[in-house]
């Protein structure tokens, strides 16, 4: 019996195809990631993730037809089981926030080196974010304006809070288990109760709230 991982199911979604075809090179080089498609706007993207189930897409923000927020959007209220690590550089700052709101649970920016996109993709196939201080920097400083007022928050259990405070730091389920002596089904409940109160859908959102109320810093973050 082989003890080899399964590979991480991975779809490529760019409207530029020296873009798609270069990163799919570079992970075709990688044992655990199999890239199974490419697409080549956010209307194939759709397509395709139904098709082909991935674990995780890399989806660019900026395509025809429908774009990477829309598809987003979809992709995860549909297949919740599907991740998405939005593609960007620092010329698409507009889009951030609502890939945030949309759902995705990486990101990263598209002249990122290949350890950095190749960990990015392990993390996130296992449900845990990937949100590098200047792509936090970025969003938070569009949440900070007037036309993005917070809404009001139930607060939390002291608790919740120390759960808070470790998916900041990115540590998994197994991990705050341990720290704090609690089954993996009770830190499930907790983070289910953390979204719940913070009307968040996702640990990347939970984690921009911690940065934003200084519950955690930014050098804590992947």
């Amino acid at each position: 019996m082989s003890n080899q991982p399964i590979p991480v199911r991975v779809l490529v979604v760019d409207d530029q195809t020296i873009v798609r075809k270069g990163t799919r090179a570079l992970l075709d080089l990688i044992d655990d990631i199999d890239v199974v498609g490419e697409a080549c706007n956010g209307a194939h993207a759709i397509e395709l993730a139904a098709a082909l189930q991935p674990n995780v897409v890399l989806m660019d923000l900026v395509m025809p037809e429908i774009d990477g927020v829309a598809a987003t959007e979809h992709i995860v209220n549909t297949y919740p089981h599907i991740h998405v690590i939005a593609l960007t550089s620092f010329g698409t700052d507009d889009k951030l926030l609502p890939m945030v709101r949309a759902g995705a649970l990486g990101y990263l920016l598209k002249d990122a080196d290949t350890d950095a996109l190749v960990q990015a993709i392990r993390q996130v196939a296992r449900g845990e974010p990937w949100l590098p201080p200047e792509m936090a920097r970025r969003v938070l400083a569009q949440l900070r304006t007037p036309e993005t007022p917070s809404p009001r928050v139930d607060p939390l259990t002291d608790r919740e809070l120390a759960i808070l405070k470790l998916l900041a730091k990115g540590c998994t389920n197994a991990y705050i288990s341990t720290q704090l002596n609690i089954s993996d089904a009770t830190v499930r409940t907790h983070i289910s109760h953390i979204f719940d109160k913070l009307h968040c859908t996702n640990r990347v959102q939970a984690v921009l709230y911690a940065l934003r109320c200084g519950l955690a810093s930014l050098e804590e973050t992947p």
